[in-house]
């Protein structure tokens, strides 16, 4: 199959197309990445074609916005980056276009085009963006949100693509919620290279140990320190438990917003700070149950991570939470907003230390995350889903 994949910038799109190229497809990337960089992904730069200008006034345009960035020019760098794609995809002959949502509207408006797979990594926008304008309300925080000219941008882009993929079940019921036909729907998880969080036999053990010498357990929280990952609900988690038996540990670059609850938190948690990827390994193994109070999410990559490291995971529906703890066995899924779940949640975990340890053993000893080559072919299947469903609506 010829594959194009329209990325404003990198994302997972990289490494797909190099899943892809194992497979035997033909695949050629469209993006702002210039092709060496592309390259160091793994994925020749001869089939790489690239807007480079685009990512170098991208690049200076969020460096100039980084304290505000409601202010950085959407409305002039996605049409810029689209139309450039349009024209770019047009010079071959592609079996189906997966493009970001965003910047694929300039394409999915043209009359004679291949079929579009638009790819959603949140949930639906207008979910989206009623989840975070809840959270500003119930926090009083003025908290990013998508504009106007987003919401109007997607919806059209929703509209017109002959298929949107998703990331999670939780970011597909948002679409077919927001009426958005099932069949439209696909869902393919992303491919996660997690062996580097495997924690080693020695800390499996010393967790076990930890657990069960009823010492304060050890909550670790990874991601970013913002209102939209739960840090409201958290920091109510972290009073609610003070002088109980718990330490809390938080990884993550901290949101503008979330500055005045990190200077309260620093007294009552660990903060680590954002931290480079070959440091959370360790972080991770160092802890004994994984909690992520997410509002809203496409995916959540650190729920893979924290499985992999062998931890019991708390966390709410709205990511992939569903798609990955099975309730009970190897973590337990709560409410969105009900820190009070949590709570209880940790207080179960702190009554029933022989429980947990055999939580966290049997977490590490089942997990097996889909990696590349898995997801590779199920992609080729919505395309293929794609293409079918078009051909009976063409002789319908």
């Amino acid at each position: 199959m010829r594959i194009a994949l329209l990325i404003p910038g990198r994302f997972h799109g990289f490494d797909l197309g190099r899943a892809l190229l194992a497979e035997g497809h033909e695949v050629g990337i469209f993006t702002n990445y210039p092709g060496w960089a592309v390259a160091r992904f793994g994925f020749p730069s001869d089939r790489v074609t690239s807007f480079a200008l685009h990512g170098a006034a991208e690049r200076v345009a969020m460096r100039a916005t980084r304290h505000r960035p409601s202010a950085y020019p959407q409305s002039t760098m996605l049409p810029l980056f689209g139309k450039w794609a349009a024209r770019a995809v047009r010079r071959q002959p592609w079996d189906v276009v997966h493009a970001w949502s965003g910047a694929a509207l300039e394409l999915l408006r043209e009359p004679l085009r291949p079929p579009v797979l638009l790819m959603r990594g949140s949930s639906h926008i207008v979910v989206q963006d009623r989840l975070l304008a809840e959270e500003s309300d119930r926090t009083r925080m003025v908290l990013e949100r998508p504009s106007d000219w987003m919401v109007r941008r997607e919806l059209d882009e929703y509209a017109l693509a002959d298929r949107v993929l998703v990331l999670s079940s939780f970011a597909a019921a948002t679409f077919v919620a927001s009426g958005v036909p099932e069949s439209r729907v696909s869902v393919v998880p992303l491919g996660v290279d997690v062996e580097a969080f495997r924690a080693p036999a020695a800390a499996l053990a010393a967790r076990r140990e930890r657990i069960k010498s009823g010492r304060p357990l050890k909550v670790l929280y990874v991601g970013a320190l913002s209102y939209r990952k739960g840090l409201f609900d958290l920091e109510r988690v972290i009073d609610t438990l003070a002088g109980e038996p718990f330490e809390f540990v938080l990884a993550g670059p901290a949101a503008a917003e979330a500055s005045s609850a990190i200077a309260r938190l620093h007294t009552k948690a660990t903060i680590l700070g954002k931290r480079p990827q070959h440091d959370l390994p360790a972080v991770y193994a160092a802890a004994d149950v994984f909690v992520f109070p997410t509002i809203e999410d496409g995916f959540a990559m650190v729920l893979t991570q924290a499985k992999a490291s062998g931890l019991p995971i708390v966390t709410t529906p709205n990511s992939a939470g569903p798609d990955l703890v099975h309730e009970g066995r190897d973590g337990w899924i709560v409410p969105i907003r009900r820190p009070d779940a949590i709570v209880d949640r940790l207080r179960w975990c702190d009554a029933n230390r022989a429980a947990l340890a055999d939580v966290a053993d049997d977490v590490a000893a089942r997990y097996r995350p889909q990696d590349w080559r898995d997801v590779a072919p199920a992609f080729v299947r919505a395309c293929e889903d794609m293409r079918d469903e078009m051909t009976e609506h063409t002789r319908g």
